[in-house]
């Protein structure tokens, strides 16, 4: 007689699956959090003067400096429209260009 049982039982199996599953589930959630924080926009409404009107829509720029496209509008070059404007494009041009 043995004193090491080499027979794989099905709770075996059967743990082996809990723990691929937990993993795949936690894999799901970082994933979904990392899109939600990350990826997904935070818009909020501000004060901008057209620079430019182009077939891509209406050029804008922000009181703190940034061109953004804020889509399709019926003003001029030169005034000031509310607009929705992404915080996170300023955030991301802020990163790539390190000295402004």
């Amino acid at each position: 007689m043995s004193a090491i049982n080499n027979q794989s039982g099905k709770s075996s199996n059967r743990n082996s699956i809990f723990i691929i599953g937990g993993m795949i589930l936690v894999g799901a959630v970082l994933l979904l959090a990392y899109l939600m924080w990350y990826v997904a926009p935070d818009e909020y409404i501000e004060r901008v003067k057209v620079i430019a009107v182009t077939d891509a829509g209406c050029i804008a720029e922000t009181f703190d400096g940034f061109a953004v496209n804020i889509g399709d509008c019926q003003v001029k070059q030169g005034e000031f429209v509310n607009a929705m404007i992404d915080k996170k494009i300023k955030e991301r041009a802020a990163a790539m260009n390190p000295t402004s």
